[in-house]
This record gives C-alpha cells, sequence and structure tokens, in this order.
C-alpha cells in the first residue's frame, strides 16, 4: 500500500466494504505523513495542525481504532484557542492524543481541555506536557 498514491483513491474506493475503508486511510495517511513534513520544514503549523485533525478522522472513521473518549478530547482541543491541530497517537484502539498548540500556550490548553473532559465523563484525563528549554 505504501506504493499507492492518492491518484488511485478512486481505484482503492471500488475495493468492497472495510478493505476500502482501511486502504483509504492506509493511503490518504501516507501522504499526511509527507505534507506534515513539508509543513514543519516550512514552519506551516496552520497546516500541520490541519492534518493532525485529518488524521484523526481518517483514524476514527477509515481505521477505525479510536474510541469516544479519544474523539472527546480530539474535539475538545479543537475548540481551545492556540490549538493547531489534535490526533489519536499510540498503539490504537484507544491510545492517547498529542495536541499541537502554539508556544506557551500548552499548559492552559491542557488545563481546559482536562476540566473540559473531567465536566463531561467524570473521568480525570491524564497530561504529559514537553519539558520547556
Amino acid at each position: 500500500m505504501r506504493d499507492v498514491g492518492v491518484d488511485r483513491l478512486a481505484e482503492v474506493d471500488a475495493l468492497r466494504g472495510v478493505y476500502a475503508k482501511r486502504a483509504r486511510h492506509i493511503v490518504t495517511e501516507n501522504a499526511r505523513v509527507l505534507d506534515a513534513r513539508n509543513a514543519l520544514k516550512n514552519g506551516d503549523l496552520e497546516r500541520l495542525g490541519e492534518l493532525f485533525f485529518a488524521s484523526h478522522a481518517s483514524m476514527r472513521d477509515d481505521y477505525e481504532i479510536s474510541i469516544p473518549a479519544v474523539d472527546l478530547l480530539v474535539e475538545l482541543a479543537r475548540h481551545e484557542p492556540g490549538v493547531f491541530g489534535a490526533r489519536m497517537t499510540g498503539g490504537g484502539f484507544g491510545g492517547a492524543v498529542a495536541i499541537a498548540t502554539a508556544a506557551g500556550t500548552g499548559v492552559r490548553v491542557a488545563a481546559n481541555v482536562s476540566a473540559a473532559y473531567a465536566h463531561q465523563t467524570g473521568k480525570t484525563a491524564g497530561v504529559l506536557l514537553p519539558v520547556p528549554r
């Protein structure tokens, strides 16, 4: 699948049922990874964020490896000022959420997302923040 480009999505979509969904995720995710590399090289964090959200939607809808708790965290992050993007990361079937934020906003975003998550679910989200340099 790594050699199939997005120019062949019509062929991918012609596959049957779940095979089309899984293949579509792989093909589009491979393209997103290359696009993300370019966005990082160009300092285009807005584009990187779009790719994060698109990646999460694909993992949720096409690959079907997300869970409602993770989907909620991504949606809560989407509405926070200073957030470029969010996506599930980790082993799948749950995993964790990586949130790309503007410099200096990570602590606030983490606190707000965690509080909103606790309010909506009654559960506590664990948070890991990078150590500032």
